[in-house]
């Protein structure tokens, strides 16, 4: 039998960068608010012998458990999915803080374009520019009411960065300047200009000097030991959670933070959510905390997964279009070229997650589509996140796989090879989604979440392109050599590509085809909130960290509006 507590006004499902601006801003207007992490918790002085490749970037030691926890995957419907066994082509982050603690730190925004990327493909390019079953729609909410979101986001971060030639405008500078010039990264910058593009560079969470935030949390200045993906900071010099917004919730004395406390069920009744069980993963005990508003504030499965293990919201049936929770998952391209040296070297090994150049010339629709089998694009960037031994081999076309000559080129080429990567966008479509799994159950006996995913002709075609322009890139740049990104072909469950999963419980103005409005709120229970890259209608060609934190801000001022008003929030 579960032991039922006391009702709070809020109660969080995760504790990393969305379920601690929550607890952060709610707090502070004297709500009560309950945190629910089920991993451990940790800080800065966890960090302190954190330089060890192989531990954390190879055997992943802050990344979710998945003899505990996976999901199950196959291609198409029709074939039987199977358990991911061990961390492959994404990594789920466990832990206070989250993927927010691990995480390399590039910020951008996402363009004006995204938010209305239906109605502005169809008045440019006409409604036949959408392919049959894409399952494109506008966000339900614009840049600009985005944008006072975004500012503040940063703000709580001291994002260092410079303006986006490309981008949106904004109101505000970042609030901290750009990070170091190198002699890559110089390069890489008068490469862009000559070839007509407009660099910039990286907007960074791994801050170019020392920061105070508008709640009084410092940041300190990066130290580019180039241990930043995969790793915490033991400089506290990379903004996450553990050093901002979640101190801040807890000074309030309004928070209450619960670790090792997995939630397996929302509770729900006549349309509204009356709380969360959930279980101690120490002692083994069952806990029910109702509260007056429930936020999902975990990774972007687990929202889908408690969503469709509570029975809440509509499923999505991917034969009759009809549903939203499930619907419009994306993942991410990785385009790009790589270029081999032969008479010169670099320091690589130095660096930092998000030190680096970008270019936005072939992202969105910043290029004309209309001679193009494909909408969108990506960033492209040169970055300097200093190379690790063991996870770093590069060498040239037609080098064995082992042996001498492998060895040999392997130290040879260390240090003599640079390469710029594109983050292309991903597009819904009808047959990419997620459900439950009818087979398998996880340690807690609630079924696994299913994913049905492949590569679509749009992402093969984005892809060829976006790597034909990193070759010209790192052709331009003097490599000897350029090794372009292989044409993607299925979509597999390993190796590793990126953690830039999105959709599931999407954003829009529409309840028929979407889970949340523009405040992230649901519409068929209208407290509870989603939040997270759950919510995107599509992943943009970038990272989508920025993005969570502005929507979760928007998310937190609706809330206490909630609070104080009740029903939809228009």
């Amino acid at each position: 039998m579960a032991e039922k507590l006391d009702k709070v006004d809020v109660v969080t499902v995760g504790a990393g960068w969305t379920g601690g601006i929550i607890a952060a801003e709610c707090a502070k207007e004297g709500l009560k608010v309950v945190g629910l992490e089920r991993g451990k918790a940790r800080g800065t002085e966890d960090y302190y012998m954190i330089h060890d490749e192989l531990r954390y970037a190879i055997r992943y030691d802050l990344m979710q458990d998945v003899s505990k926890e996976t999901i199950t995957f196959r291609n198409e419907s029709k074939q039987r999915a199977l358990p991911m066994r061990q961390l492959g082509s994404f990594l789920l982050g466990e832990g206070l803080g989250g993927a927010g603690v691990h995480w390399n730190g590039m910020t951008h925004r996402f363009l004006p374009y995204d938010f209305e990327i239906r109605t502005k493909t169809i008045d440019k390019y006409g409604k036949n520019k959408i392919k049959k079953d894409m399952l494109i729609e506008d966000w339900g909410v614009t840049y600009d009411e985005l944008e006072p979101y975004y500012d503040q986001f940063e703000k709580t971060c001291g994002i260092s960065g410079e303006e986006n030639p490309h981008g949106g405008p904004r109101s505000n500078p970042y609030p901290t300047p750009p990070m170091k010039s190198t002699p890559i990264t110089e390069r890489a910058r008068k490469t862009a200009e000559n070839m007509g593009l407009k660099p910039f560079a990286i907007p960074s969470a791994n801050l170019s000097e020392k920061y105070e935030n508008p709640d009084g949390k410092t940041i300190n200045a990066c130290q580019y030991c180039a241990f930043c993906e995969r790793f915490g900071c033991e400089y506290g010099a990379k903004s996450d959670p553990t050093i901002t917004v979640i101190p801040t919730a807890k000074e309030t004395g309004n928070y209450e933070l619960r670790t090792h406390s997995n939630v397996v069920e929302i509770l729900h009744e006549g349309g509204k959510a009356t709380g969360v069980r959930y279980v101690d993963v120490l002692s083994g005990k069952e806990y029910i905390q109702p509260a007056e508003v429930v936020v999902l504030s975990s990774y972007v499965m687990n929202n889908s997964k408690l969503l469709l293990v509570s029975n809440l919201g509509t499923p999505y049936n991917p034969e009759k279009g009809t549903g939203h929770v499930g619907r419009g998952y994306c993942y991410q391209i990785n385009a790009g070229s790589t270029g081999f040296f032969e008479d010169e070297q670099f320091n690589t090994f130095m660096g930092a997650g998000s030190l680096g150049i970008a270019v936005d010339d072939f992202n969105g629709d910043n290029f004309d589509h209309a001679g193009l089998d494909f909408i969108h694009g990506g960033v492209g960037s040169v970055t300097q996140t200093g190379k690790r031994p063991i996870a770093t081999n590069p060498v040239p076309p037609g080098t064995p796989a082992w042996g001498k000559e492998f060895k040999q080129k392997s130290i040879h080429y260390f240090t003599r090879n640079l390469g710029i990567g594109f983050q292309g966008a991903s597009m819904p479509y009808q047959y990419n989604y997620l459900d439950l799994d009818p087979t398998y159950k996880d340690a807690y006996g609630v079924p696994l979440l299913r994913m049905t995913y492949n590569f679509t002709d749009q992402d093969r075609q984005l892809h060829s392109y976006l790597s034909k322009q990193a070759t010209k890139f790192i052709k331009e740049m003097g490599a000897d050599i350029a090794t372009e990104a292989e044409e993607l072909g299925d979509y597999n469950i390993v190796p590793y590509q990126t953690t830039h999963n999105v959709g599931g419980t999407p954003m829009g103005a529409d309840p028929e085809n979407s889970t949340v409005n523009n405040y992230s709120q649901m519409w068929e229970a209208d407290n509870v909130f989603v939040l997270g890259a759950s919510t995107f209608r599509h992943n943009s060609g970038y990272n989508p960290t920025g993005t969570v934190g502005a929507l979760a801000y928007r998310a937190s001022e609706g809330i206490i509006r909630y609070s104080k008003e009740g029903g939809l929030l228009v």
